[in-house]
């Protein structure tokens, strides 16, 4: 259904989290709604929003994204990072970037995180428990909590500034994007490889890693996007072709589009979209959504999260195979 108050606003860029939303427009403002009691709406009264309101402090932004907590991020035309809301899940003063007041641990309002100042940020990932960041000069900074090995600094639990992964920095690629799952990462470089690490059964590898390793089941591919979630992920290739990887935590993996229950602890191609040349791809928890090259979406996995109606029986509450949305067409930018 069509947000009826953001009907004349062209947005360029929406990113949720469990409790709440935020939407960027094509002129560089950002609105958010939800749940704001942690402070991830960015709004001063740490209040609740039914509907888009906008952060007046922000302005000029090209980025934004949201963890699947309660925090937020935005990257203005500057470079500069901003972060809000309430740290990473169970980090105390730790998880946006800066010190936070222990009594409250939350950030109501945008604050730049300054530790970053002297760099030009151009991609920022939020996860369950960390912020990923990547410069315009190819280098991936960490910050917040590590349950599975995440922030890729090896050992290390947690770090409140952000800290490059020297990992990556040792390897000589030019890093251009970063996605970040409930406990796992992903980083990819100019010519196409992507490096992941944290959780085993969502890193790409099988096992888990603490420092960044290349994905090898993607070596032959060259990936122009990938996406983290939960404890899924996804890549796009150049020839438009989608992988898929991971498991659901509460559902039954067809998630994945491979069209079995279950893990799929590297990443797969999803064949039954071999017809279809792929510009975007999302995957969640209980589902995923695909945009091909012609406008059409299609999807998989839950029933009702897909907007497809129920199902009669335990099976039929699953799409196992990437179906066209209907009533949903989009625009794919070149």
């Amino acid at each position: 259904m069509l947000v009826p108050s953001m009907h004349d606003t062209r947005i360029v860029n929406v990113a949720s989290s469990d409790t709440h939303c935020l939407a960027l427009s094509a002129e560089g403002k950002v609105y958010s709604w939800g749940n704001g009691s942690d402070g991830a709406l960015g709004h001063a009264d740490g209040s609740a929003r039914a509907g888009p309101s906008r952060i007046e402090t922000l302005a000029r932004v090209e980025s934004i994204a949201a963890g699947t907590g309660s925090t937020s991020a935005a990257v203005d035309d500057r470079g500069s990072l901003f972060t809000w809301g309430g740290g990473a899940i169970g980090s105390g003063p730790a998880g946006l970037g800066y010190e936070l007041d222990p009594e409250t641990a939350m950030q109501l309002t945008p604050k730049r995180v300054d530790a970053l100042s002297e760099d030009r940020v151009v991609g920022v990932a939020l996860g369950g428990s960390l912020i990923l960041a990547v410069t315009d000069a190819g280098a991936v900074f960490s910050f917040g909590q590590s349950v599975h090995g995440e922030l890729g600094h090896g050992l290390s639990t947690s770090e409140v500034l952000p800290r490059r992964i020297e990992a990556l920095a040792k390897m000589w690629w030019r890093f251009v994007a970063v996605a970040a799952g409930g406990y796992h990462s992903l980083a990819l470089t100019e010519e196409g490889h992507v490096y992941g690490w944290g959780y085993r059964l969502a890193n790409g590898h099988g096992q888990e890693q603490r420092t960044p390793q290349l994905v090898t089941a993607l070596a032959g591919v060259r990936v122009l996007l990938v996406y983290a979630r939960d404890c899924s992920s996804c890549a796009v290739t150049e020839k438009g072709e989608l992988y898929t990887w991971g498991r659901s935590i509460l559902y039954a993996g067809f998630h994945l589009g491979h069209g079995v229950a279950g893990p799929q602890p590297t990443p797969k191609r999803v064949e039954a979209l071999s017809g279809v040349k792929v510009a975007a791809a999302a995957v969640g928890d209980s589902h995923s959504l695909v945009a091909g090259d012609d406008g059409v979406v299609w999807g998989f996995g839950q029933r009702t999260t897909l907007g497809l109606g129920e199902g009669d029986a335990w099976l039929q509450d699953f799409v196992a195979q990437p179906t066209p949305t209907p009533n949903l067409p989009v625009r794919t930018l070149p």
